[in-house]
């Protein structure tokens, strides 16, 4: 499961991310590649241990002590945004950096969003580029994706 360490005003994903260690499951974060304008996705067995601050001073995996995971290792995604459709659109921090990731995936894993209820917004400046989430989930409400018009 690639997940993320939250920031800022987000949903806080620290008791996420804890219950899917202390639960046994692999859990992979992602690390921000300025250089190639990509993320790298590690294994994370020690939260404290194991991540150091980064890009933007949000926690990341340390490369030297995460083994890399290949993004077709990963079934499912929790995905960041600033803010989301109830159509599943999702608009994130203007890197394109998931979008990509997205992009990069031979299977495509179920893409899920945490997300608070002011979060969501009828319409967002959306691109073909721009990835879909399949899910968005809120403390009021879940939001599937609909194609045509169909769950």
């Amino acid at each position: 499961m690639l997940a993320y360490v939250s920031f800022g005003s987000e949903f806080d994903t620290a008791a996420f991310i804890a219950g899917l260690i202390g639960g046994g499951k692999t859990l992979v974060l992602p690390k921000v590649d300025r250089e190639n304008r990509v993320l790298k996705l590690y294994g994370v067995r020690d939260l404290e241990r194991e991540l150091a601050p980064g890009t933007w001073s949000i926690r990341e995996p340390r490369a030297d002590l995460c083994r890399e995971v290949a993004p077709d290792d990963i079934e499912m995604v929790l995905v960041p945004g600033v803010a989301f459709t109830p159509r599943c659109e999702r608009l994130g921090y203007g890197g394109g950096y998931y979008d990509g990731l997205i992009n990069a995936f031979n299977q495509r894993p179920a893409l899920v969003a945490a997300a608070f209820s002011l979060q969501i917004v009828p319409e967002l400046p959306v691109t073909e580029r721009d990835q879909k989430v399949d899910l968005v989930v809120t403390e009021n409400a879940v939001y599937p994706r609909t194609v045509n018009g169909e769950p």
